[in-house]
């Protein structure tokens, strides 16, 4: 750790991308600040605080000239944070909470069908369900989906644990444009969390034990297939990293070969920030989006800033990760586009909800399901 703190120059070229420092304007709410913090060996009480009030979002990975590996002094920063720090008793309940359910997708599936009955209901929603999209019935996805044509490649696909649950869709439409694309599609039942929400909130140790579990289940297959942002950029960092690919990189490598139909929309692009930032994935999903004919892609202000979602940071910091909400839903209104597009989960979730708060209109689709509309010929159901 001490070798990536002596990176920093404090040049202070990451203060106009964080999130956080863009907010409150206060120094150790900024990169620069939190390493002052990392440099003095503070992981307890207030200094606490700035590292959980710390998106994680890695702006200012792509902002540092100095190439400062801000990911992984976070990680570890965290990983001492959880270590050291004695949280409040509301604080140990929600996080005992989360990381009970989170990263287990077979207990998310036995609260979905109360969650659906919620919904439907009329009684009040509190801010943590408004997030949720409206849960519709589940498609069952086999465990091997044959390729469509030439066989190019046998690739696995995560399924994810808040996607697999909660963007079944998602999941239908990625193994239905990857088959149609060549690929012969492995999708294990019993594959479980990648550890990517452990990882980044610094409980490293059961972070490594699900990404080693997973691996397990993606034995002989040529690449892992990831649509999820968060997940992805963790998994470049596993044992399976040489195999793991965002689902917008693999397509993009391979090359179109199923012909695409028109979508007359116009759709703006948000970058998700384990995709754009920790994983440097900006060209491709715009590549592919660019290709369908009749779509009008349109670029959203201020695209390096967080939207506040942030993994479960929008469950742990609620009033900032309105903040950033409303001003990314800002953006994504004074475009005039009629759809957003974004490749993560809980980026769905978060700007879907912002939009409604501000009193706008805008459907929200993965680029897997925007590409599986095409590919069909048929429109897209949002």
């Amino acid at each position: 750790m001490k070798d990536l703190l002596s990176d920093c120059v404090h040049c202070g070229f990451c203060l106009p991308t964080c999130p956080t420092y863009l907010l409150w304007g206060q120094e150790p709410d900024s990169p620069r600040g939190r390493i002052n913090l990392m440099e003095q060996g503070v992981f307890e009480g207030s200094a606490a605080l700035h590292f959980d009030r710390c998106l994680g979002c890695m702006a200012c990975v792509t902002a540092c000239p100095s190439g400062v590996r801000y990911d992984l002094l976070i990680e570890q920063t965290r990983a001492r944070v959880e270590a050291s720090h004695r949280r409040s008793l509301r604080e140990r309940l929600l996080r005992w909470g989360i990381f009970s359910l989170f990263p287990y997708p077979r207990r998310l599936s036995v609260i979905r069908p109360f969650l659906r009955w919620y919904q439907a209901s009329r009684l009040p929603q509190p801010r943590t369900l408004a997030l949720l999209p409206r849960l519709s019935r589940r498609e069952r996805l086999p465990e091997r989906l044959p390729a469509r044509g030439r066989k190019r490649a046998v690739v696995g696909m995560l399924t994810g644990c808040v996607q697999s649950v909660f963007f079944p869709g998602v999941n239908a439409a990625t193994a239905r444009v990857l088959a149609a694309e060549g690929c012969e599609v492995v999708i294990p039942r019993g594959q479980g969390c990648c550890g990517a929400l452990s990882v980044h909130n610094g409980r490293t140790a059961e972070g490594s034990r699900f990404a080693a579990e997973l691996a397990k289940s993606f034995a002989g297959v040529d690449f892992l297939v990831v649509n999820s942002a968060g997940c992805g950029s963790s998994l470049k960092h596993s044992p399976l990293a040489s195999k793991t690919r965002d689902l917008a990189e693999i397509l993009v490598e391979l090359g179109p070969v199923a012909q695409r139909h028109p979508l007359p929309v116009t759709a703006a692009y948000h970058d998700a920030c384990h995709l754009s930032h920790a994983q440097a994935i900006r060209a491709q999903p715009r590549r592919l989006l660019a290709g369908i004919p009749s779509l009008t892609l349109k670029e959203i202000r201020d695209p390096e800033i967080c939207c506040g979602s942030a993994g479960i940071y929008n469950l742990l910091q609620p009033s900032a990760a309105a903040d950033l909400g409303a001003r990314k839903a800002a953006s994504v209104l004074e475009t005039g586009a009629s759809l957003l597009v974004t490749a993560n989960p809980g980026c769905m979730m978060q700007i879907a909800a912002a939009v409604r708060d501000a009193g706008g209109e805008v459907a929200v689709a993965h680029t897997a399901e925007v590409l599986d509309a095409s590919l069909r010929g048929v429109p897209l159901a949002v």
